[in-house]
């Protein structure tokens, strides 16, 4: 029998990884400080006890919820986090955005860096920044908000938050975005990872999973 977390929803379980649907609010991996182990990897270590020390082969931003693959063995992790390095993964997401969206589709590529002075935060830097890129779909307008399909090319810190925020990019934040848009706190940000697929780690055979957002 799996064992089970109130808190964490494992949609799939194999001897290699597991996938999880994670929450908004909820570390990937373990902060500094005692008072930010609480994480995706520090569940699935409890729930695993034979669980390598650092299985995230990729992560998502605490705000951002949705599909996140843990590997349970080196040769797992090995193996997704080359994967996820030579960008043979598949990866899209969904996100509300702030504002009435023109336009139907697109690719946004804006270089940005790490602003020192204000961690974690991203900047756009034309001089300085390594380049992000993410095709975008507009898929309707709700209201004031814009549901919007994200498929990013690179995976880069805060990529598609800075990328619908700035204004070289679409110019609209992510409802609930506390550092890019208006959001009040963490678990409000309305951007989730809805389809992920990969090789598996062992036999190489090819895996798809889906989540639907709760937005």
């Amino acid at each position: 029998m799996m064992p089970t977390d109130p808190l964490l929803d494992i949609l799939y379980c194999d001897p290699a990884f597991v996938v999880v649907n994670k929450m908004s609010g909820m570390l990937s991996v373990p902060g500094r400080g005692p008072d930010r182990v609480d994480s995706v990897v520090d569940r699935v270590k409890r729930m695993f006890p034979g669980c390598i020390e650092h299985p995230a082969p990729h992560r998502l931003d605490m705000d951002t919820s949705g599909l996140m693959v843990v590997a349970l063995t080196a040769e797992a992790h090995r193996h997704l986090s080359i994967q996820f390095q030579d960008r043979l993964t598949k990866k899209r997401y969904v996100a509300l955005l702030e504002g009435v969206l023109d336009g139907k589709m697109g690719t946004i590529e804006l270089p940005f860096r790490l602003d020192v002075e204000n961690r974690p935060l991203q900047i756009y830097d034309e001089v300085h920044g390594k380049m992000g890129t993410t095709h975008w779909e507009k898929v309707a307008v709700e209201g004031s908000d814009t549901r919007v399909s994200f498929v990013p090319v690179t995976g880069r810190t805060h990529q598609l938050r800075l990328h619908a925020s700035h204004e070289k990019g679409l110019g609209i934040p992510i409802v609930g975005d506390p550092f890019y848009g208006n959001g009040t706190g963490p678990g409000l940000m309305k951007l989730h990872a809805c389809e992920l697929s990969f090789a598996h780690p062992v036999t190489g055979e090819p895996m798809a999973f889906e989540s639907a957002p709760d937005f």
